[in-house]
């Protein structure tokens, strides 16, 4: 009989790690301030790791007969616990953070210790899934920088092939690493139209050449050269013959030279004649999945506020003077960091919310019944150390958790709206001139009572504290705010085609025959030249018997560049009285939307003839130009539809489809709110919704 004493075991080598006399190795592990020493046994590191065993056989002895290993870039928290692994064979990670956890994972897969780093993986996989997918973004790009972890990736690879819009719309999608991108192109059930899936390999190629021009009419042989050999290893994964023709037109055949001319020619001769056979190799279409969309269910998201409190955040980032109610609030707040989970070091908050835009943090102050936070649009960046602006940024409290006892104020020196710090182990967010700032000076926002509400008024609207009293705080959350959208499958509208100018014809008095009196209704043209499309959305009646300006708050123009939505401008009205104009000569002119932002024009009774269409660069009556060039045009085609509301009926395609799916285009647009600065575009009927019918992002 074989008698067992491991624990007795166990205990004395804990005594060996708490040896000061007999040691011969010494490990440095951190940074400046974070540095620490550690000591240990040649022996026993040589026979528990071929890591530390390959080290120190290259390791010359200091004078002292010691052995040096520097390691700068583990921390130390996490390199105690892989000594103690290595002494005692335990890792106890009941109380561990779920960032802790990664990190030693990656630690321990760097030191070559296998049984460990695969553990820890499938413990994150399968119990802290819910964290892995809250900061998806990191993780994705963490497991590829490694190469390592084929659990994860795979884990990670079946959420983006349901969602591809995880990663793709992602501020991080152009520094994915390229073997991450191979591995989504090669997925069969990824769930994105092929001629998108084109655009994004196309926009990541053109990221990875900075040199490359902006514009591709003046694009070299060289230059195309230079894109087809970054996306070698990624064009043959793109299923070519499955996309449809009007977009092999549109959007490979402007990139035909960075394809195989086999491959161009075959791709060609399938278009015209799909049954003749070619040399190419066609790779199955991919799947569609069925998607079942749950209702929104509302849960605890939050440890510090509710969801009363979120309609009311919503409803101010939506500049409205009433709040949302919680049944109708069309933001939903995903949690991205919490303190009490991830940890209080400033840090942590740059490490996990570095790249996230439309962000909220809410804070609670200690020894106050007080909620503290801020909305920043922008990008929070761990590389800037400058002053970021944005007109859309806002500061607030709630005092003793009452929506009726609060504060908000809005930014109002716009250029320094947040302050990006240099030092980011010190300092967490920071609004305008410490109007609202966390700093910790030991590495613990609930320590230290540096945090601060500063009284000034000189970046945002008024003090969100009545006292100028620093503190410290109990928590704190950050969140995304995600704007629910409709799916293709729920969109409330439905697109009444009223005019098609392929069918209709394209004169200018046909436009006003078809479309007077009519309310509601969107104008679409694609511009002959050039792969775009253009349009505005005017919610009163079209009327050939008036001449005059005509005034309204909800009208706007819009265009997509290469028939891509993320490509996309949208600019509302912002000189209300002059929204559109009703023109004296109908029969040259058809819509004019402000002083010429948008305007319809033909000499010649044909849209298609004379090139005297107009998107004027003013930005007068509208926010911005919908255009990059001043150049008039003459069209291919437009389309007039009118929106008519869905009640209690499954909603119906519409019938425009001649030279897209504009209902598709629309409600696709909505995933892509963005509340930033850049450009970006709102969704587009969101002021519009009564009726409910969302889904989750």
């Amino acid at each position: 009989m074989a008698f067992k004493f491991l624990e007795k075991l166990s205990q004395d080598f804990s005594e060996l790690l708490n040896d000061k006399e007999e040691y011969n190795v010494i490990i440095e592990v951190g940074q400046e301030q974070s540095e620490k020493t550690f000591t240990a046994h040649s022996a026993i590191l040589r026979y528990r790791s071929s890591y530390f065993n390959k080290e120190l056989s290259n390791t010359v002895p200091s004078d002292d007969n010691n052995k040096i290993i520097i390691k700068p870039y583990i921390s130390a928290q996490i390199f105690e616990i892989i000594l103690k692994y290595i002494y005692l064979g335990i890792v106890d990670t009941e109380n561990m953070d779920n960032r802790t956890i990664y990190d030693l994972m990656v630690v321990a897969n760097e030191l070559e210790f296998e049984e460990l780093s695969d553990k820890l993986e499938n413990h994150l996989i399968e119990s802290k899934a819910s964290w892995l997918r809250t900061h998806f973004t990191f993780v994705y790009h963490s497991i590829f920088k490694y190469n390592k972890f084929k659990n994860l990736e795979n884990f990670c690879n079946d959420i983006i092939a349901k969602h591809p819009s995880t990663i793709f719309e992602s501020a991080k999608f152009t520094s994915l690493h390229e073997s991450a991108l191979i591995s989504i192109l090669k997925r069969d059930d990824l769930q994105m139209k092929e001629s998108e899936i084109w655009d994004y390999v196309i926009k990541w190629g053109t990221a990875q050449n900075s040199t490359l021009p902006e514009k591709l009419e003046e694009w070299s042989d060289e230059n195309f050269t230079t894109l087809k050999t970054t996306l070698q290893q990624c064009l043959p994964l793109i299923r070519y013959f499955h996309i449809p023709n009007p977009e092999v037109v549109d959007k490979i055949k402007p990139y035909k030279k960075i394809l195989d001319k086999e491959l161009w020619n075959d791709l060609k001769q399938y278009l015209i004649l799909p049954d003749r056979p070619i040399k190419s190799i066609i790779l199955p279409q991919r799947l569609v999945l069925k998607q079942e969309f749950p209702a929104r269910v509302i849960e605890l998201f939050s440890t510090l506020i509710n969801e009363e409190h979120a309609s009311m955040i919503s409803s101010w980032i939506d500049y409205r003077s009433t709040s949302y109610s919680s049944r109708n609030n069309p933001y939903e707040f995903q949690l991205i960091l919490q303190g009490s989970k991830d940890g209080f070091a400033p840090r942590t908050f740059w490490n996990i919310c570095g790249g996230q835009a439309n962000t909220i943090v809410v804070a609670k102050v200690k020894g106050a019944d007080e909620i503290i936070g801020g909305f920043n649009p922008l990008a929070w960046d761990e590389t800037k150390e400058e002053w970021m602006g944005t007109n859309k940024s806002f500061i607030f409290s709630f005092k003793n958790g009452n929506i009726q006892n609060s504060i908000l104020s809005r930014i109002k020196k716009e250029s320094m709206a947040l302050w990006y710090p240099q030092h980011k182990g010190i300092f967490g967010p920071i609004f305008g001139r410490n109007e609202f700032m966390m700093r910790s000076d030991v590495s613990d926002f609930t320590q230290g009572g540096l945090s601060w509400c500063g009284d000034s008024n000189y970046c945002y609207e008024k003090p969100i504290r009545a006292t100028k009293c620093r503190f410290s705080i109990l928590d704190y959350e950050l969140f995304f705010t995600c704007f629910i959208i409709y799916s293709s499958r729920n969109n409330p509208y439905e697109f009444q085609l009223i005019l098609q100018g392929s069918k209709d014809g394209f004169a200018p008095r046909t436009f006003w025959n078809i479309c007077g009196g009519q309310a509601n209704t969107i104008v679409v043209a694609k511009v002959k030249g050039a792969d775009e499309i253009i349009g505005g959305f005017n919610p009163l009646a079209w009327d050939e018997t008036k001449e005059e300006w005509m005034g309204t708050n909800k009208s706007f123009i819009f265009s997509f560049k290469n028939g891509n939505i993320q490509n996309s401008i949208l600019s509302r009205i912002k000189k209300e009285s002059m929204a559109l104009w009703y023109p004296q000569h109908k029969g040259i002119f058809g819509p004019i939307f402000g002083r010429n932002e948008f305007m319809m024009r033909s000499d010649v009774s044909d849209f298609t003839q004379g090139g005297l269409s107009w998107c004027g660069d003013s930005n007068y009556c509208y926010e911005k130009p919908i255009r990059a060039t001043k150049c008039r045009f003459s069209i291919l085609d437009y389309e007039t539809s009118q929106l008519s509301k869905i009640f209690e009926k499954e909603p119906t395609k519409s019938t425009s489809k001649q030279f897209f799916d504009f209902s598709e285009l629309l409600t696709e647009r909505e995933k892509h709110e963005n509340l930033g600065d850049d450009g970006s575009v709102l969704a587009v009927y969101r002021e519009y919704d009564s009726v409910g019918h969302r889904i989750r992002c």
